[in-house]
C-alpha cells in the first residue's frame, strides 16, 4: 500500500539555494519538491526543512555504557539512550566510533566494545532504533593489542569505515607535549613522575606498532571496502602517508598545511562542530572556522557533542560571509553521505530517502521540531 505525506509551507533548504515550498514524500522517498507551491498537508509553519543530518564520527555512545569508573549500563540501554539524543539534534545517520586499541584507562576492553557493536546490531535487526547506525573503528595505531581488538570486527558488515590513529606524545594531535600533558595529566590524575614513565611507554609503542598496524589494517579494510579516514594529520608528510594507504577521509587535521593538502589531493576534511561552535580546538590546535574561511572544509562531525552538528550548521552560515546556509547544511548531510559512499540520502531532492529535519531557529540557536527517517517519523 502506497503512503503518502505533504509537509506545506516549508522553508526548504536545497542543495544550492533555499525556497518556500512543499514536500511530498512516497513511501519513504521524496516523490516532489514544489517550490512556492501551495499544497493541502502538515504545515511546517515557514519552519526550515533540511536533510537528515549524517554524522560520520561520533564517541557519545561509550559515555552511556560507561558513565562512571567501574559502571558499565547494559550495552542495549546504551544504545537505545544514544540513539534518542542523536535523533533528536536531528542526525539520521550515524557512524558509532568503537575503540580499536589502547585501553589504558583500564575503564574499557575490547569485549565492551564488541558488546557495543552486538547491541546496535541486535537493534538494527529489531527495529528499536531512530536513525540508522553503523560502525567506525577508531584503530589506535601505536597500540599492541589494535590488530588483535580490529580482528573482533572482521565478520561485521555493519563496519563501514575506519580511522586510523596514533595518540602517542609528539605524535599528531599532541605533537606539543605541554598540551598533551594538560590533557593526560588531568584526565588520568596523574604525578609528573607517572606521566613521564607513561610518555615514554607510549612513544616506544608507537614507534613499534604504528607502521605495521597502519599497513595491515588499511589493506584489511580494502579488502573489505571500509572507507579509511587519517586522524590529526599535521604534516604533508602524514598527508603523503594517507594518499599512499588509500584514505579517503582527513578527520581533524591539525594544521592548515595538512588541511591544504589533503584538500589538494581530494581528500574530504572534517573537523569537529564543537570547534566551530567554540572558535577553536580544546587541544590547541587549527581553528575549524579558519579552515572554513580559506575554503579547506568540507564536513562536520558532532564528535563528543550531538547537538553541536546541526548548531554548527547554521552558525556557519552566519559567521563565515563566503559560506550559505546550504553550502552549510552540505557540510553534515550531503557531503559526509558521499565520504562514505551513501549516494541515497543528504539532500532534498526527488528519489532521496526522505531523511528530515524540521528546524526552528530561536537566538540563533536551531530548535529541532520533528524528524524524519525515511518517511517516518521518529523525533
Amino acid at each position: 500500500m502506497t503512503t503518502e505525506t505533504t509537509l506545506t509551507n516549508a522553508r526548504i533548504v536545497l542543495a544550492d539555494e533555499v525556497v518556500d515550498g512543499s514536500i511530498l514524500i512516497r513511501d519513504g522517498r521524496i516523490a516532489d519538491v514544489s517550490a512556492g507551491a501551495s499544497r493541502t498537508g502538515e504545515d511546517m509553519a515557514g519552519d526550515y526543512v533540511i536533510p537528515g543530518l549524517v554524522e560520520l564520527h561520533t564517541d557519545h555512545l561509550e559515555g552511556h555504557y560507561a558513565p562512571r569508573p567501574k559502571v558499565r549500563w547494559n550495552p542495549i540501554a546504551s544504545v537505545l539512550a544514544h540513539d534518542a539524543q542523536v535523533a533528536t539534534a536531528g542526525i539520521t545517520t550515524v557512524f558509532d566510533a568503537l575503540r580499536v586499541g589502547l585501553y589504558t584507562d583500564g575503564d574499557t576492553t575490547p569485549q565492551d566494545m564488541r558488546k557495543l557493536a552486538d547491541a546496535i546490531e541486535d537493534s538494527v535487526r529489531k527495529d528499536r532504533l531512530r536513525a540508522d547506525h553503523f560502525i567506525h573503528l577508531r584503530c589506535e595505531v601505536s597500540a599492541p593489542d589494535c590488530r588483535e581488538a580490529f580482528d573482533l570486527f572482521q565478520d561485521d558488515d555493519r563496519v563501514k569505515l575506519a580511522s586510523l590513529m596514533d595518540h602517542a606524545p609528539g605524535q599528531r594531535q599532541f605533537a606539543s607535549f605541554e598540551a598533551y600533558a594538560v590533557y593526560y595529566m588531568g584526565k588520568m590524575k596523574m604525578s609528573e613522575e607517572q606521566f613521564r614513565a607513561y610518555c615514554e611507554k607510549r612513544m616506544a609503542q608507537s614507534a613499534a606498532n604504528s607502521a605495521p598496524n597502519r599497513a595491515a589494517i588499511s589493506a584489511a579494510c580494502h579488502q573489505r571496502g571500509i572507507v579509511l579516514a587519517s586522524h590529526d594529520d599535521a604534516t604533508t608528510a602524514h598527508v603523503e602517508e594517507a594518499i599512499a594507504q588509500g584514505i579517503r577521509v582527513a578527520e581533524f587535521p591539525t594544521t592548515v598545511e595538512a588541511a591544504r593538502a589533503s584538500k589538494e589531493a581530494g581528500l574530504g576534511v572534517l573537523m569537529g562542530a564543537p570547534n566551530m561552535v567554540r572558535g577553536g580546538s580544546h587541544s590547541g590546535n587549527v581553528s575549524a572556522r579558519e579552515l572554513a574561511e580559506n575554503g579547506l572544509l568540507d564536513i562536520l562531525s558532532s564528535d563528543y557533542i550531538p547537538f553541536s552538528m546541526i548548531q554548527s550548521a547554521f552558525f556557519l552560515g552566519e559567521v563565515v560571509d563566503a559560506i550559505s546556509l546550504p553550502q552549510a547544511v552540505a557540510m553534515v548531510s550531503k557531503t559526509p553521505a558521499e565520504a562514505v559512499g551513501l549516494t541515497d540520502r543528504g539532500v532534498i531532492e526527488p528519489g532521496r530517502r526522505a531523511d528530515l529535519v524540521r528546524v526552528r531557529v530561536d537566538e540563533h540557536v536551531p530548535v529541532v521540531r520533528m524528524v524524519w527517517r525515511e518517511g517516518r517519523r521518529v523525533a
